[in-house]
């Protein structure tokens, strides 16, 4: 059947989340390689969404979103930033963040258009370029801070650059960029008249102080810059799939061109619902509570991989761990995930499959803190085993 496939589509296959998670299920594995959370989100967002389905706000909203929503989006924004935005020009909502970044892309990249990507890279942004036509161009960070090369990252840019995707906080790394790493490529953004997208679903889960910086709100990038948010991991709601961006008129209307065409409107009871969760959050302290709990998960997981011989890299943001994997005699992480699924009786994702070139990747597994303490501690009994292994 695959002759029947269009060219666009044809080369994508099979994701390594499908792979894992298949035998994660055949073997009855602790799945840490999927990030969502196996924990129920907030009562109060839920029953918004029960209130909101009894008022019988049923029917198709808005296409870019509704205005309640937007409104919240906006307020949310000011309140980080201090920037006010129009909601009805500067406010777009669509399914999901990942839904978004296609629409941006696709609205945004013309064929033959070069597009920076840095790697390790969610698995998402190389399809959604190729489907666009564009030509992906790599920056790949560096273990184990994940610092790049500025002068090769420098030496991408082209009078063909159209875009650069930044992801931060960052999956899978963990890395939350600088201010002053942020001014380097926005400066690049500016000589060369690139526009930047940002995926910045992760950013209410950072630690140690860690600081989140918008690209939107250094010098000169409000203009050139789309910035992507999600509902989804903040409240802890993936499968509402509720994304929007934020950014200059021109740029959400790129992203409204092509979500008409795509979902054309998002679920209104849960579009209610997440504006509710905007309204009421910064009131009860929900992000601070937010980040004290996801560090005590951060740390009992970093605690079972240390104590079962695999060394964890620093992390500043998102709910991922990435353990080192050198000396355990695996000749790749692909293989060592497949192990640790069928004979360990844990799931982790390869960190490989987020590369445009696996080879490049260095030696890591890829964990997923997003899950009940039970379940983390499940997952830490299990990993005892590897301590026994004779490699």
């Amino acid at each position: 059947m695959s002759d029947h496939l269009a060219k666009r589509v044809a080369g994508f296959g099979t994701s390594v989340f499908t792979e894992m998670s298949r035998l994660a299920v055949q073997h009855g594995a602790v799945n840490l390689g999927q990030g969502f959370p196996d924990f129920a989100g907030p009562d109060f967002v839920k029953e918004a969404a029960i209130q909101a389905i009894r008022a019988d706000l049923n029917q198709y909203a808005v296409s870019h979103g509704t205005p309640r929503l937007r409104q919240a989006i906006a307020e949310n924004w000011q309140r980080a930033t201090g920037r006010a935005l129009d909601p009805e020009t500067e406010v777009s909502v669509g399914s999901g963040a990942t839904e978004v970044l296609l629409d941006a892309i696709l609205g945004l990249v013309n064929p033959g258009d070069e597009v920076i990507l840095f790697e390790p890279f969610y698995d998402s942004y190389l399809p959604d370029v190729l489907m666009a036509g564009g030509t992906p161009r790599f920056a790949t960070l560096l273990p184990p801070d994940w610092h790049f090369d500025r002068q090769a990252l420098a030496d991408l840019f082209s009078p063909r650059t159209r875009l650069v995707l930044i992801n931060t906080p960052h999956n899978p790394t963990g890395k939350v960029f600088s201010r002053e790493e942020l001014s380097f490529i926005g400066s690049l953004c500016q000589r060369h008249d690139a526009l930047v997208l940002t995926d910045e679903v992760y950013e209410q889960i950072r630690f140690d102080g860690a600081d989140h910086v918008p690209m939107a709100t250094l010098p000169g990038m409000w203009e050139r810059t789309l910035t992507v948010n999600s509902t989804g991991k903040t409240f802890s709601m993936t499968g509402w799939k509720i994304g929007y961006a934020v950014g200059p008129a021109a740029l959400n209307q790129a992203v409204r061109a092509t979500h008409q065409f795509v979902t054309f409107a998002t679920s209104t009871p849960f579009q209610e619902a997440m504006a509710t969760a905007m309204e009421t959050a910064v009131r009860i302290g929900y992000y601070d509570r937010l980040r004290r709990e996801y560090t005590a998960r951060r740390d009992l997981l970093a605690g079972a991989l240390q104590a079962a011989g695999l060394t964890t890299l620093p992390v500043q943001g998102s709910y991922f761990l990435l353990a080192d994997l050198t000396g355990l005699g695996f000749p790749d992480d692909v293989s060592f995930c497949r192990y640790l699924t069928a004979e360990i009786g844990v799931a982790a994702i390869p960190p490989s499959a987020f590369y445009a070139d696996a080879g490049r990747a260095p030696l890591l597994a890829r964990f997923c803190f997003a899950k009940r303490d039970e379940t983390l501690r499940a997952a830490a009994e299990r990993l005892q085993r590897l301590r026994t292994l004779e490699m």
